[in-house]
C-alpha cells in the first residue's frame, strides 16, 4: 500500500492521506468543498459545493493518472438530505454510465461547515 498526495486537493488537517492505493484499488478520503489554495469552503449552492467536492476528489485521482471514469463506489455525506437532487444533478453532469456503486447518509454536521464530503474507490 502507497500513500497519494497532490497539492491540488486540500491537504490532511489529521492523520490520513488524501488517498492510498492498495493493489488495483484507489481508495479516496472523504473530500469536502475546500478550496485547495485557502483551504476555505467555497460559498455557494449545494451545486457549487458538489462540484468543488468533486473536482478535489478527481484531483486526487489524477495524481496517479486514473479520471472519474475509473471510480467504482461513491459515498456521499450530507448535511441535508433534500440537497440529493441538486447533487444528482451534478452527478449526473460528470458521471457517466455505468454509473458507480453509492450510499448517501445525512449527517448532523461535517468539518468546516461543509454541506458535503465525497469519497471514492476506483480501479486501475
Amino acid at each position: 500500500m502507497y500513500s497519494i498526495s497532490t497539492p491540488h486537493a486540500p491537504r490532511p488537517d489529521g492523520p490520513y492521506s488524501q488517498g492510498s492505493s492498495a493493489a488495483r484499488y484507489l481508495f479516496v478520503s472523504a473530500q469536502g468543498p475546500e478550496d485547495p489554495v485557502t483551504g476555505g469552503v467555497v460559498d455557494g449552492s449545494i451545486g457549487v459545493q458538489t462540484v468543488r467536492a468533486l473536482g478535489n476528489m478527481e484531483a486526487v485521482l489524477e495524481e496517479v493518472g486514473l479520471g472519474i471514469e475509473a471510480v467504482c463506489k461513491l459515498t456521499l455525506w450530507l448535511t441535508d438530505l433534500d440537497d440529493l437532487p441538486s447533487v444528482d444533478e451534478v452527478l449526473t453532469e460528470r458521471l457517466e454510465k455505468p454509473y458507480p456503486a453509492r450510499s448517501v447518509c445525512e449527517v448532523s454536521r461535517l468539518p468546516k461547515g461543509a454541506r458535503i464530503q465525497i469519497e471514492c474507490v476506483a480501479c486501475r
